[in-house]
């Protein structure tokens, strides 16, 4: 086999605790250079693959990560998409999914893997799982099947031995080296001895493989959260944010919410106003069932919308792409509620 059969994976490290290492003569944690990634882990050496990297500088705190930095990232994949097999994307942990819901989005028509992963525990310390979280991101972001194709033609996160879909998953734990769950869509794929796809769950390859990117983002929202005695000064303050476009209401259960008639009408006045809101639950699992309870129905009335099983970061994220388009208010409601790239469960 020649170099050049060998698969190709670009690696692009942000930031975050993964690329840690600790100073011999200080102590302290400080970024390596990924451009001697493979003397920091020795074991990608016995990968038949080219691997090269990308390293932001400085790196990012995940803390600030933000929609610039997205962008950044979805032009370095668009400049090198036709020179590389598959991406993975070092990336801190805090934001990780906020990122992964934004690039599933960003990057329409993706016919190659973009994976996530990060760590808990720096990559220079003895028990850190940031080595095999990097190496079987790598590995399955170089994966094919027999026809030549990638095996996982989306956006993922890789943690723990689970590879989850970008779009599904959150953040849920700050100790533990299982970090991330996807309550409501299960696993791409589990690595133990060997890696077991779960290919019926998998998004199939698109029909047009030309990579659509895209930049234009809008962040002009706000999350209001709604808890026992909240007060209408508070919900005023949030609808009338100068140049809001979107509110995600955080609600109760299924999505229910008081049935103060203060709370109704500042929600109907502000969709009346073109202000989209999307009611999603503060549960991690289910469904948002605004017809199952008169709770509900009233914020129907009002013309808020569902957010179905939604993670946060995919609707925050899906409300600023569908607002950067310029669409209508009423266009962003019709596509908040389609599935567009697997991001929502719509029963037939």
């Amino acid at each position: 086999m020649n170099k050049t059969d060998y698969p190709s994976v670009l690696l692009i490290y942000t930031g975050g605790t993964i690329g840690m290492i600790e100073n011999p003569e200080t102590g302290a944690l400080e970024a390596f250079n990924f451009d001697q990634l493979q003397e920091n882990v020795p074991e990608l050496k016995r990968f038949n693959y080219q691997i090269l990297s990308y390293q932001f500088t400085p790196p990012i705190d995940s803390s600030d990560m933000e929609p610039d930095l997205w962008k950044k990232l979805v032009q370095i994949i668009q400049y090198n998409y036709d020179n590389f097999d598959g991406f993975v994307i070092l990336h801190g942990t805090d934001t990780m999914a906020y990122t992964a819901s934004a690039l599933s989005f960003m990057l329409e028509n993706l016919s190659k893997p973009v994976i996530l992963t990060g760590s808990q525990l720096p990559i220079g310390v003895l028990r850190t799982d940031g080595k095999e979280n990097l190496i079987t991101a790598i590995e399955l972001a170089a994966a094919k099947n027999n026809k030549g194709e990638a095996v996982v033609p989306e956006v993922c996160i890789f943690f723990e031995n689970k590879l989850l879909r970008g779009n599904r998953t959150s953040k849920t734990n700050a100790e533990e080296f299982s970090a991330f769950h996807s309550y409501n869509y299960p696993s791409l794929a589990t690595s133990g001895i060997h890696i077991h796809y779960d290919i019926s769950k998998i998004k199939p390859m698109p029909e047009n493989k030309q990579l659509k990117p895209h930049y234009a983002l809008d962040p002009n929202i706000s999350v209001l959260n709604i808890y026992p005695g909240i007060q209408e000064k508070t919900v005023r303050a949030v609808l009338e944010t100068p140049d809001l476009r979107a509110v995600v209401m955080r609600t109760y259960g299924s999505g229910n919410a008081p049935q103060k008639p203060w709370l109704i009408r500042l929600l109907k006045e502000a969709t009346e106003k073109g202000i989209v809101i999307v009611n999603l639950s503060q549960c991690h699992t289910g469904i948002v069932e605004m017809h199952r309870y008169e709770a509900g129905l009233h914020l129907l009335e009002a013309g808020v919308i569902s957010g179905y099983d939604a993670t946060l970061e995919t609707v925050l994220t899906k409300l600023m792409f569908l607002l950067g388009h310029g669409l209508s208010s009423e266009e962003v409601k019709r596509m908040m509620v389609t599935n567009i790239v697997g991001e929502i469960t719509i029963e037939e």
